[in-house]
């Protein structure tokens, strides 16, 4: 049987599945109701020094779109808003109540060893088996000289992780923030300041929307909007992208990855686990469906391992690696080609249509017996897929390979590649 137990950087847990820094982790009562219903472990809210943060209201937006209710979540709330003391009691009460599952602090505090150092020893004391230095918030905090604000300066990273852990017996998981040009600038100073993992994406600075009647961004504050932290299904192509980066980077080798960013099914953490996550961290999820969902993401994993014969989750994990090649290592030569299942085929003739105006005009409007009928023109497609996509039956188009007889080719090898030619001879003076 597929054991989906999971042993990330000596952190053991029944499954791979934790809960993100986030508010469903802010209080004792949501933790042990995430525990009860099957969570491997959590992180909890983010930690900061007393006295409290003051939060806001409203707090949230949600992008929808063509019936997906939060394809896209929008949050503007900050770090926890109780006490230290209380935060650090209820770690402890619900460690001793679940050894088994894996209870990981995230922490953010200003950029100054001593205040790193005093509560690192705090966070000991209860017993928790990680921490998580949240260099990922994008609103509020990065404002205070914390968050993303520290994420997206290298040394700061390296600094600040290379504190962690010299005062400090636990092992440092360093969030990474999306908002920077290369997320490998970040993560290699987390490697460099010995970080035992890094976890990403957090949220994506953005605005979600407008209210036209107040003129003013949502969620709205008394009038007023601001920026606020993107994540939910809509951000998981972009986190799986930095994610791989990272996991074939041979300087972020041997570094274990925490996977974060739309996971909302088993197949989502099956993907991010193919390119190099060992866990995967959920909250938009959980916060639109409830914390039961763990029940069919745990069974939809160990299933699908058990079919493809995958004992345990480090024989997929990085899988995908290999095969995540930069666009010069294309094969130019592969050519596919759209084929039309005709029995399928609803005649909405979508297909024609993008493909004319938008595409390669590859596709023929016919009249056939009086009926409409969609073919393609095969010397015309290129093989872009559009026509798959847009085609609103699964299945109906499929992308058929059209053998070539040409040796593959890449872009490094092609003749038409300026950097292959020889350099000509400088005259001599």
């Amino acid at each position: 049987m597929a054991s989906i137990a999971s042993s990330f950087i000596g952190i053991k847990s029944p499954n791979p599945f934790w809960l993100a820094s986030a508010p469903p982790t802010d209080k004792e009562v949501n933790v042990v109701r995430a525990f009860r219903a099957g969570w491997g472990g959590v992180v909890w809210k983010t930690l900061g020094e007393d006295p409290p943060i003051v939060n806001v209201s409203s707090r949230y937006g949600a992008y929808s779109y063509q019936g997906a209710r939060v394809a896209g979540l929008n949050n503007i709330e900050l770090i926890t808003d109780r006490p230290l003391e209380v935060n650090l009691r209820e770690i402890t009460a619900v460690k001793k109540q679940f050894p088994d599952r894996a209870m990981i602090v995230s922490l953010m505090v200003p950029c100054e060893e001593e205040s790193w150092k005093r509560i690192l020893g705090r966070v000991e004391e209860t017993g928790a088996d990680g921490i998580e230095l949240n260099f990922g918030c994008p609103h509020g905090m990065s404002e205070r000289g914390m968050g993303s604000a520290v994420g997206q300066v290298p040394e700061y990273v390296e600094m600040v992780t290379r504190w962690c852990k010299q005062h400090s017996r636990m092992p440092v998981i360093v969030k990474l923030t999306p908002n920077i040009t290369n997320i490998l600038g970040p993560a290699r100073a987390a490697k460099r300041g010995g970080a035992d993992a890094v976890s990403l994406i957090n949220t994506i600075q953005s605005i979600m929307s407008v209210d036209l009647d107040l003129m003013a961004p949502t969620p709205t504050v008394d009038g007023k909007g601001t920026h606020g932290g993107y994540c939910g299904p809509a951000v998981k192509p972009i986190a799986m992208r930095m994610v791989a980066e990272i996991a074939r980077d041979p300087e972020c080798a041997g570094m274990a990855i925490s996977g974060i960013g739309g996971v909302s099914t088993w197949r989502d953490a099956a993907e991010f686990m193919a390119l190099g996550a060992g866990t995967v961290q959920v909250c938009t999820a959980a916060m639109t469906h409830g914390f039961r969902i763990v029940e069919d993401m745990a069974d939809g994993l160990a299933n699908w391992m058990e079919e493809k014969g995958h004992a345990t989750l480090r024989s997929f994990q990085g899988a995908a690696i290999p095969n995540f090649v930069h666009w010069e290592d294309l094969n130019l030569n592969y050519k596919i080609i759209a084929e039309i299942d005709q029995d399928l085929c609803i005649k909405c003739g979508k297909c024609h249509i993008v493909c004319e105006d938008t595409s390669h005009q590859a596709i023929g409007a016919l009249r056939v017996e009086g009926q409409r009928r969609y073919e393609v023109i095969d010397a015309e497609c290129v093989g872009c897929n559009l026509c798959m996509h847009v085609c609103p039956v699964d299945g109906c188009i499929t992308m058929v390979e059209h053998k070539t007889g040409l040796p593959p080719i890449t872009w490094k090898e092609h003749p038409n590649n300026p950097m292959r030619r020889p350099l000509e001879a400088t005259p001599a003076e």
